[in-house]
């Protein structure tokens, strides 16, 4: 099994790319131990001494490190990942519930712009979603209220320092382009 490596924005969080299907629908994110319960994957990582974020995307793993060096890390991060997939073991438990299952349910608007978040939903899954992906992240839907959209950022996203840039230059100018009633973008 060979698996790629790609750095990210952020300089605490790296892509691993095993060649297989990690997650087949939704995301998952972990931020610590109890959370990676419902991973057998996860779990494992979290294993590794110095890891303290896990993110599943459709094929890659991202992995965010504490104060730790790569070069430290990265094998014993890779061999977990090998083991893992080897062993057959699902990625996620049983009754586990999805990330995206999950993001729904804090999700607020009013109930006249229900079009509006229509709108904002379909271009940050066709325009905004795939090109985060490929940094190792994610960034989806909380709410919308007084003009202002909010986000969730995960996986590398989460605390990248150049998600601000992200967010206000890339997100915002796209969605204030293609809706007007758009006048700002926020990360909760």
């Amino acid at each position: 099994m060979f698996i790629q490596t790609e750095a990210t924005p952020n300089p605490a969080t790296l892509k691993f790319l095993p060649g297989k299907v990690v997650m087949e629908k939704g995301t998952a994110e972990f931020r610590n131990e109890a959370e990676a319960a419902a991973s057998p994957l996860a779990l494992r990582l979290f294993n590794v001494p110095g890891v303290t974020g896990v993110y599943f995307g459709y094929d890659f793993i991202t992995v965010t490190k504490s104060d730790s060096e790569w070069q430290h890390l990265k094998p014993a991060i890779l061999g977990s990942i090998m083991e893992h997939f080897m062993s057959g073991q699902p990625v996620m438990g049983g009754g586990s519930a999805m990330a995206e299952d999950l993001d729904e349910e804090g999700e607020f608007f009013d109930e006249g712009d229900e079009t509006l978040v229509a709108t904002i939903k379909e271009l940050l899954e066709t325009r905004v979603r795939p090109a985060v992906a490929q940094d190792g992240g994610d960034i989806t839907f909380k709410g919308f209220k007084d003009g202002t959209v909010y986000l969730n950022m995960k996986g590398a996203c989460s605390g990248c320092p150049s998600s601000t840039a992200t967010l206000k230059h890339g997100v915002q100018n796209l969605l204030k382009h293609f809706v007007p009633e758009v006048q700002a973008v926020e990360a909760l």
